[in-house]
């Protein structure tokens, strides 16, 4: 059975080639990857992640294996460079590929819900303060209750009866009432529409205002809005992080950024530079929005400080036999903000840019 699984398809053809060639240093070397993990100080399942083409392989993983295996490290390092480019390429493909899809998620969502209006999504709404939003011709308020009209007068005893509805006798002077004063006048039949039309107009501008209220603090319209409003950096919470995300944005700094699960298939090398044989990188994870410094290929005592505006973090190589050293992490919004720097025992300085 060979011993490597094939690479996968979808990989851009400079990665390929240069996951490849990583494959045949291993081979030729004759390790196997535990003893590859125990020689470079990056861990076996680092390296089955940058040998089977599911991570791009750091710079300072290159240069270990390169001095592990005795290849030439100018010929190794520029396959790498092009490799880091092609990766990047295919990062940013996919992350405008999500930012797409998490727009149309939201027009969708968006296109779900209305304006409030009287029927419908809105007048559901309003049901369930108590009333109903369905107004049946000749039905008049929330009760449903039919009104009671007054039957039309014929033609020919119309002015009778009219006179008599406003009180007046034939002669045009008002009837006096039980006590002497002219009675309150009758409300005519085309005054108790008005009325009608005046109280149905008024409940269903209430039950608008009301569907509109609903639709604002009610769990869809926040669903709503959530959909077309991507959280901001403070806002995020556990439960939107993948598993095994422990923190993000300001959560994360002066954190550690393996015990908060920030590392792995998460976090990517975007600086380095070399200072002799050590190399010092800014590692960072989009994910967890965070930044820290790694130094490969150092000695006991070395120093990697990573720097993003006045806030910075520190770490040391602080045991014989250690080669790597990493510093807590910050949290930054953008990688081109971070820099890290190495400082040797023997006074020997070195930046990314």
């Amino acid at each position: 059975m060979p011993r490597w699984k094939a690479l996968p398809d979808e990989l851009d053809p400079q990665v390929k080639e240069f996951s490849g060639q990583l494959r045949r240093l291993v081979d030729r070397s004759g390790l196997s990857i535990a003893a590859l993990a125990d020689r470079t100080g990056y861990s076996k399942t680092s390296w089955e992640r940058y040998l089977g083409g599911r991570l791009l392989a750091p710079k300072g993983a290159v240069v270990a294996l390169a001095e592990v295996t005795g290849t030439d490290l100018g010929h190794l390092t520029t396959m790498w460079e092009l490799a880091e480019r092609a990766w990047s390429r295919s990062e940013m493909r996919h992350d405008m590929t999500m930012e797409a899809s998490r727009i149309s998620q939201a027009r969708a969502a968006l296109g779900e819900f209305g304006p409030p209006a009287a029927t419908g999504a809105g007048a559901t709404r309003a049901a369930r303060f108590g009333g109903s939003a369905t107004v049946t011709p000749g039905i008049a308020g929330p009760a449903g209750v039919s009104p009671t009209i007054p039957p039309q007068p014929t033609a020919p005893d119309a002015d009778a009866r009219e006179a008599a509805g406003n009180g007046r006798v034939p002669n045009g002077r008002a009837a006096p009432g039980p006590h002497g004063e002219p009675p309150r006048r009758p409300e005519s039949p085309s005054e108790g529409r008005r009325r009608l039309t005046m109280f149905v107009a008024g409940a269903l501008a209430a039950l608008t205002v009301v569907a509109a209220v609903f639709f604002l603090t009610d769990g869809g319209g926040k669903g709503a809005e959530g959909a077309a409003r991507s959280p901001s950096p403070s806002a995020t919470t556990r439960h939107d992080l993948p598993p095994g995300v422990k923190c993000a944005g300001g959560d994360c700094t002066g954190k550690d950024a393996e015990s908060m699960g920030c590392s792995g298939d998460l976090v990517s090398t975007v600086k380095t530079a070399a200072v002799g044989t050590t190399v010092v990188e800014v590692r960072y994870s989009r994910t967890c929005r965070a930044a820290w410094g790694r130094i490969t290929g150092a000695a006991p005592g070395d120093t990697v400080r990573v720097s993003a505006g006045a806030h910075h973090e520190t770490g040391t190589v602080a045991r014989n036999g250690d080669t790597i050293a990493y510093t807590p992490m910050t949290a930054v919004p953008d990688a081109s903000e971070v820099k890290a720097c190495v400082t040797l025992t023997s006074g020997r300085r070195g930046c990314t840019k």
